[in-house]
């Protein structure tokens, strides 16, 4: 261990709080879904993100697919997924193998990420608009929701790149297009390192300008060090730029060279976030420890709550 990462465990809080331990779950709930994605070599961000849901998501037999392979070419630090500047090559079979694992699954709400791919002239959105309309195909009552990065940078990089990039994947109708602010202006440098907050808040209003008919929806994960003050301002942006639905979670440090813990905050304190944002005009809220972006996502789908919650 070297002497920097000695000195940020100094600086993290170690204990985790109760209200963040959680089961893994069966291991006969786990292995039905790890084997329709190994069998197709593909991906999700349970896995490469070591999601603390991933054991109640797999024993629902659902699961958020990882397009375009498991190795970013951003370096955010915070997140666990591998980082490189030589991700795999894309797989053309990919979309198929996406929609059979929807299939055998039973999906009826199916949300799409993917890592950032800055070496890719289309940034990835054509990769995006293939799978969803192979997974129609297979499975045309199955709504699917995005959440896709900011396709800025690579060949072509530019506010035009970008739009005319969203605008592609908004015109394939998905049911929700969701991406992540992840934290405050203030942390966006250290935390999404090639990120921009702007940048981030564009994409939301893009999609609106596009297709307002569309749900847009973004996320945060606090623990960084951001205030209250901070939050609720970065909120305010989102309602700004007309973002419709909110996600609000815990960052759990994922190991020693990612960012240390400042701060774990309170499941009360969370339903009082989750309060306010309802009061801000938010119409669907997710904020809770446990709290990810695609948490329960197709609940307002089959017709369930999207109160603010926390997970004990």
């Amino acid at each position: 261990m070297t002497s920097s990462q000695k000195a940020q465990l100094k600086s993290e809080i170690t204990a985790m709080p109760r209200w963040l331990r959680r089961s893994i779950g069966k291991a006969s709930e786990l292995s039905t879904v790890q084997r329709i994605i190994k069998q197709r070599q593909i991906h999700t961000i349970c896995e490469e993100g070591r999601c603390p849901n991933r054991g109640e998501c797999y024993a629902q037999k659902t699961a958020t697919f990882l397009l375009m392979g498991p190795i970013c070419t951003r370096s955010c630090a915070f997140c666990q997924v591998d980082k490189g500047h030589a991700p795999m090559p894309m797989d053309s079979d990919e979309p198929q193998k996406v929609a059979e694992a929807v299939q055998l699954l039973g999906l009826r709400y199916v949300v799409l990420t993917s890592v950032a791919r800055d070496d890719l002239p289309d940034q990835g959105s054509g990769q995006f608009v293939k799978t969803m309309e192979t997974i129609r195909k297979l499975n045309p009552e199955t709504q699917i929701e995005v959440l896709t990065p900011d396709f800025w940078g690579g060949v072509g990089a530019g506010e035009q790149g970008q739009r005319q990039r969203i605008n592609m994947v908004v015109n394939a109708k998905p049911a929700c297009y969701n991406h992540n602010v992840e934290t405050v202006r203030r942390l966006t440098g250290p935390v999404r390192r090639g990120a921009k907050y702007d940048r981030s808040l564009l994409v939301l209003q893009v999609v609106k300008e596009i297709d307002s008919t569309i749900p847009t929806k973004s996320g945060l994960m606090l623990g960084h060090g951001e205030t209250l003050e901070e939050i609720i301002e970065t909120m305010a942006d989102l309602r700004q730029v007309g973002c419709d639905r909110l996600t609000v979670g815990q960052y759990m440090r994922p190991s020693l060279e990612h960012l240390p813990v400042q701060k774990y905050w309170t499941p009360q304190e969370f339903d009082e976030l989750g309060n306010t944002a309802q009061k801000m005009g938010f119409s669907h809220v997710r904020c809770g420890p446990l709290v990810r972006s695609s948490y329960h996502a197709g609940a307002h789908y089959s017709g369930s709550q999207l109160n603010p919650i926390h997970e004990e």
